[in-house]
């Protein structure tokens, strides 16, 4: 099995452009400052941001790199959670008539549909259910591991994982070590919406602070567990709170490594409690200066994934232009933005390559660690 090209990291980027007489504004000697990386974001044109964008991209997958693509299932074991989150339409209360609990032998079902399907990557996560024991989660895990042992359980956000440890009244690493040792691979960046505890505490409160947030994501790494992580943006945060949410992603990175991929994706607003929310939903333009900033930013997380669920598969398409450099999951199943508005037509393989090559690019089906499975190169 194969890798797709990822250069060493290192905690600096230079974004050198000076072979290209073209593009000689976009010359950067070392890595963005966070106040350099906010005059980007506000000032810089939006092709300028995506060649600066493409060139720190170039560091981790040279041109000619392949786009990749995972076959997964998100699996909502239930949607009973006493968080409420603002911008959250999937959550239920316990008394709900439509929530709902999985039982094992129900997950099983759609995991067999998976692996049926030649997926490789599942996602297990839920609400914050009061009503659901600790052992609830090794047993699901323990079962999957048994029944499905080459599968990956990329599962439980930072929030659930947080959750775990409340109830159990252990830490966080005893909670992480059980959950590794029962067969979980790696674990989503889920919950991040925007790293501010200023936004957090207006759209969720109740939810884990952005310390908490980063703190499940630093034990994990030390406990040899790679993570993503993600952003949520088009809610009611700044620019600065966006850039602040990529600088606290780098600096941990640079302390652990532990971070395998960023994925940023716009407020889907429709059935929430943010659903008149004044200030306009965020636009195609703004989804691509956030994805090129990111790839600019984040010097030292090799994967940007272009998150065409949310944003159509045109625009994840062109995001591929912008710093992006794989399209995320095919998602046989997801519960979530759906609730939001979102209805994403479900892809097939042969659709999400024909994506894939049309933009320029060979396409793999890759799995969570970003080795390659399957290759779909363009037809000369």
């Amino acid at each position: 099995m194969s890798s797709l090209a990822v250069s060493p990291s290192t905690s600096t980027a230079s974004v050198d452009s000076s072979s290209d007489q073209n593009s000689s504004q976009t010359t950067y000697p070392g890595r963005v400052s966070e106040a350099e990386a906010l005059r980007l974001f506000r000032e810089a044109d939006l092709f300028e941001l995506g060649i600066m964008a493409q060139k720190v991209k170039e560091r981790f997958h040279p041109k000619g790199s392949p786009v990749g693509f995972v076959i997964d299932r998100n699996v909502n074991y239930t949607n009973v959670c006493n968080v409420d989150c603002a911008f959250c339409g999937f959550y239920r209360h316990a008394d709900a008539p439509d929530a709902y609990t999985l039982t094992y032998e129900q997950i099983k079902e759609k995991v067999q549909e998976l692996v049926d399907a030649d997926g490789t990557q599942l996602l297990l996560q839920g609400g914050v259910n009061p009503d659901i024991p600790f052992e609830y989660y090794l047993d699901v895990v323990r079962q999957l591991r048994h029944d499905f042992p080459d599968l990956t359980l990329h599962s439980f956000s930072p929030t659930e994982i947080a959750w775990m440890a409340n109830i159990t009244g252990q830490s966080l690493q005893w909670v992480i070590r059980q959950l590794k040792e029962a067969g979980i691979s790696s674990i989503p960046g889920a919950g991040g919406e925007i790293l501010h505890d200023e936004i957090r505490r207006k759209v969720s409160p109740k939810k884990v602070n952005t310390h908490d947030w980063l703190e499940v994501m630093e034990v994990a790494h030390g406990e040899g567990l790679s993570t993503s992580a993600t952003m949520m943006f088009g809610m009611m945060e700044d620019d600065w709170h966006i850039i602040d949410h990529l600088i606290q992603i780098r600096n941990l990175q640079d302390r652990t490594g532990g971070f395998l991929s960023f994925f940023p994706w716009t407020f889907q607003r429709a059935n929430t409690k943010l659903e008149n929310l004044k200030k306009p939903a965020a636009t195609a333009v703004e989804y691509l200066r956030v994805t090129a900033l990111a790839r600019i930013v984040l010097d030292n997380v090799p994967q940007i994934g272009s998150s065409w669920i949310t944003q159509g598969l045109k625009l994840g398409q062109t995001a591929l232009s912008f710093g992006a450099n794989d399209m995320g999951g095919l998602l046989l199943e997801e519960n979530v933005v759906t609730q939001c508005g979102v209805n994403p037509t479900r892809k097939t393989v042969e659709e999400m390559v024909k994506v894939i090559h049309s933009a320029g690019f060979d396409a793999v089906q890759r799995d969570t660690a970003y080795r390659i499975i399957r290759e779909y190169p363009r037809i000369s």
